[in-house]
């Protein structure tokens, strides 16, 4: 039979109470004002974000964006875009005033292509680190300066331990890389909320050995990048577009495989074309995410654009027409991004998209800017 629990006194509670106010009072006084409080007395920051430069993958991580201030990892197979992803990021922060930093591991920074996808190359920073200690070491300073926004680390798999370096070819270097990527992340995580700097690291997969059933696929630098990351984008090439016989671009799909800020598991399908500014194509990217939201229709090979107090506009047959269309007028096109986002905005409202704040999110939604609507300006433009 169990002993019944004895209640507690009214005096004993006062008791705790003042034993409480004085470990408080302690803890404030050693660690300085917001070291410890109660939970309703946190101020809950809403969460700033970086665009990510593609409509349809800001709409998936559920905020408008990479979140300022956390951890985020792009991995895939080679030549999928990973980098492009990064970079076109970068040009989003820059677009805002934001300085960026871009940790060059595998020292084969394009930076041709970095400013065709709209990366001002004069306000970007590149270091060319000859170990990983010394790669990690200059994020850590970057992030503790609290002046920039966006740091790229591409890639953690070129994050090579200088025991490796000074080490023969052949020497056994186990776990050597997971336990630098394992300090150095906890050493950072908690500079980079402070600093509000949003820390890209670019991945690699590897295969696993002996692996008969799921997926043997894995990321390289071990487990902590995974736990640490709130974000983490699974990036492939699903094809390639072409012009004829020109390739022209690629069709890229990713998956949000962690978000710690809404709903992960997110697919998104969009265009990454090799000749127009900022890479992502947004008339695509419009018929893609417009017929999901009622604002493109599909009949047959037929598209067809369903605008508020207009009558229904025939955008062309086939996809590549379409495309054209939108090209050809901005106006629609741009009246065509607001209805998706207004849609979006209301499927927030409604809570059928789950986040962990829905006014900050809201709030960056809202705030999505015109962006890839000025660089199809300034692709007329250069043509």
């Amino acid at each position: 039979m169990t002993k019944k629990a004895s209640s507690i006194t009214q005096a004993e509670v006062t008791e705790k109470r003042k034993m409480v106010d004085l470990i408080i009072g302690q803890i404030k006084s050693t660690f300085g004002q917001g070291s410890i409080m109660k939970m309703n007395e946190v101020a809950l920051d809403d969460i700033e974000v970086i665009s990510t430069g593609s409509l349809g993958l800001d709409l998936a991580t559920g905020i408008g964006g990479f979140p300022e201030g956390r951890i985020i990892e792009i991995y895939g197979p080679e030549s999928s875009g990973k980098t492009s992803l990064a970079l076109s990021a970068v040009s989003q922060a820059q677009k805002k005033g934001g300085i960026a930093a871009f940790i060059d591991a595998e020292h084969a920074l394009d930076s041709e292509w970095a400013s065709k996808i709209g990366v001002n190359l004069s306000d970007l920073y590149v270091s060319q680190p000859s170990n990983g200690e010394e790669a990690l070491e200059i994020v850590d300073t970057l992030v503790r300066s609290n002046a920039f926004d966006v740091i790229v680390v591409d890639s953690v798999a070129a994050l090579v331990p200088k025991s490796e370096i000074e080490g023969s070819m052949g020497d056994a270097q186990m776990g050597v890389q997971a336990r630098l990527m394992s300090q150095a992340l906890r050493k950072l995580t908690g500079a980079i909320s402070k600093s509000k700097t949003t820390v890209i690291f670019i991945n690699q997969i590897r295969l696993k050995i002996g692996v008969m059933f799921g997926n043997p696929e894995t990321t390289t630098g071990g487990q902590a990048l995974k736990f640490f990351a709130s974000q983490r984008f699974d990036i492939r090439k699903t094809g390639t577009l072409k012009n004829g016989i020109e390739d022209v671009g690629t069709r890229v799909k990713v998956k949000v495989v962690k978000n710690k800020m809404a709903a992960p598991f997110k697919i998104v399908e969009f265009d990454m074309m090799f000749n127009e500014p900022g890479v992502f194509s947004l008339a695509g990217e419009i018929i893609d995410i417009g017929s999901s939201y009622d604002v493109v229709v599909k009949t047959g090979n037929t598209y067809t654009l369903n605008l508020k107090d207009k009558e229904p506009i025939k955008l062309g047959v086939g996809r590549e027409n379409a495309k054209k269309y939108l090209y050809d007028h901005k106006p629609d096109m741009e009246q065509a991004k607001k209805e998706i986002l207004e849609v979006f905005k209301k499927r927030l409202k409604e809570g059928k998209i789950e986040i962990e704040n829905y006014n900050s999110a809201s709030s960056n939604i809202e705030n999505l800017t015109d962006n890839n609507i000025k660089e199809e300006d300034e692709r007329d433009g250069s043509n």
